[in-house]
């Protein structure tokens, strides 16, 4: 299992694009993927679980993947969301 802890500099929080367009690349993946903000999980598969964390603007998000591909992922995610100028 890998996790890693973010802090969102996106101004717009995780709004719709970015999350999006993570949605669909963690979707390809053989991994389980989950994001969590504070006490609430969601699968970072669903857009509507992800969206509805709520994240915003300097919230602190912990993903965690864990399967066979778990390195891969972990970074595919980290420079997927610097690319979007999410963290």
């Amino acid at each position: 299992m890998k996790e890693v802890t973010l802090t969102v500099k996106s101004e717009n929080g995780m709004h719709a694009r970015p999350a999006s367009l993570l949605v669909s690349q963690v979707g390809k993946v053989k991994s389980d993927v989950v994001i969590r903000k504070g006490e609430q999980e969601a699968n970072l598969k669903s857009l509507l679980g992800l969206l509805s964390l709520g994240v915003c603007q300097n919230d602190t998000i912990v993903i965690r993947v864990s399967g066979g591909d778990e390195a891969q992922v972990m970074d595919q995610i980290i420079r997927s969301g610097q690319e979007y100028g999410l963290w």
